[in-house]
């Protein structure tokens, strides 16, 4: 019997770079056609621009570090940080809005650190919270929910053209000034005096739970998030860290419909990014904790900072702001949470050596 000699490891699986990136792509698949179902194509055409602007930037500084591009473009990791940041910008957004987003997002979220698995910052949410604070109006002017029916392409705002070409994609009787709507957390953050009750009865943004369409793409998002549970892409320890704060902060300082309430458990969990965030964000294996438990700390604590910063912050919705801030702390929480080395007892901190 002859004997066949291998080296390690031995294990083998199907969880390569370019295979997850590839799931985490079609998981948002249900959140793209409910946002395009309700603000209309303007989704679509981000997308497919944020992903030639994300391919095209990542292969000139791959060049210039004299990398081999096409080895490095296939793992997949331009095109979802492209497609993070897509979703998160308004769905009209101007096209050198998502340019200068994407572009500062690969540039200097990844590739100034050497590129993926160096990055110590979330690359699309460091490309949002750039623009969101050099361009406030753009970044707050979403569209109003209205269905495919009745929102086509605004293709002069978004590519930037003549107002003639626009009109081709607009119904007759359609003002093209009349399109934009304050998204619900920003409704609730500029009318501090009127109670939740006054605001879902006067405000159109507003549906039963959350506002109009949102509730429909984020519930959409949990079900892509399900989806890469169930196929283990990572595990539940840092989306429900994250949902499970929010919703405690959130309940704790509900003050049913006062006008000093900031909105029940269910408004925060289904409005702006909660759900994007929670299984598309804060589940990054690079800028996050590594361990189980640094996991469960890591987006608790991103779900305490979502809601003070809605709350008693300046901005409407924080999950970017959330998860920059944590990952300045994963280091740290990474130093407290790491398990025991196998044999070992617990290492004393500060002694520099295990028992």
């Amino acid at each position: 019997m002859a004997l066949v000699r291998m080296t390690s490891p031995h294990a083998k699986g199907n969880n390569h770079t370019q295979t997850i990136m590839l799931w985490v792509l079609a998981a948002t698949l249900p959140g793209v056609l409910a946002m395009t179902w309700f603000f209309g194509f303007g989704t679509l055409i981000n997308i497919c621009f944020a992903s030639l602007v994300a391919l095209a930037v990542e292969s000139l500084i791959l060049w210039v570090r004299k990398r081999p591009i096409s080895f490095y473009l296939r793992d997949g990791s331009a095109l979802v940080t492209a497609w993070l940041l897509a979703l998160a910008l308004p769905s009209y957004a101007p096209w050198w809005l998502t340019l200068v987003a994407t572009a500062f997002a690969i540039i200097f979220g990844k590739q100034l650190y050497g590129g993926l698995g160096q990055n110590p910052f979330n690359p699309a949410m460091l490309g949002y919270a750039v623009v969101l604070v050099s361009f406030p109006v753009e970044m707050t002017s979403w569209p109003a929910w209205r269905g495919i029916e009745a929102v086509l392409p605004n293709v002069q705002a978004t590519l930037g053209l003549f107002d003639g070409l626009a009109r081709i994609f607009l119904p007759a009787t359609q003002a093209i000034d009349g399109w934009t709507l304050a998204t619900p957390l920003d409704v609730v953050k500029t009318n501090a005096s009127l109670t939740m009750a006054e605001l879902q009865a006067s405000k159109p943004v507003f549906g039963s739970l959350a506002g109009h369409g949102w509730e429909w793409v984020s519930l959409a998002y949990l079900a892509g998030g399900i989806a890469l549970l169930y196929k283990r892409i990572y595990t539940w320890h840092a989306p429900v860290g994250m949902l499970g704060a929010l919703a405690i902060m959130s309940l704790l300082f509900w003050n049913g419909s006062g006008s000093d309430s900031n909105g029940s458990p269910l408004f925060h969990l289904l409005s702006g990014a909660s759900m994007l965030g929670a299984f598309f964000v804060v589940t990054d294996p690079v800028s996050g904790a590594t361990s189980k438990q640094g996991r469960l700390i890591f987006g608790a604590g991103v779900g305490i900072l979502v809601y003070c910063i809605r709350a008693w912050g300046g901005y409407p919705d924080a999950v970017a702001f959330a998860v920059l801030l944590m990952n300045l702390a994963a280091p740290t929480i990474d130093y407290y949470s790491t398990p025991r080395t196998y044999g070992h007892r617990k290492a004393k901190r500060g002694m520099g050596k295990t028992d």
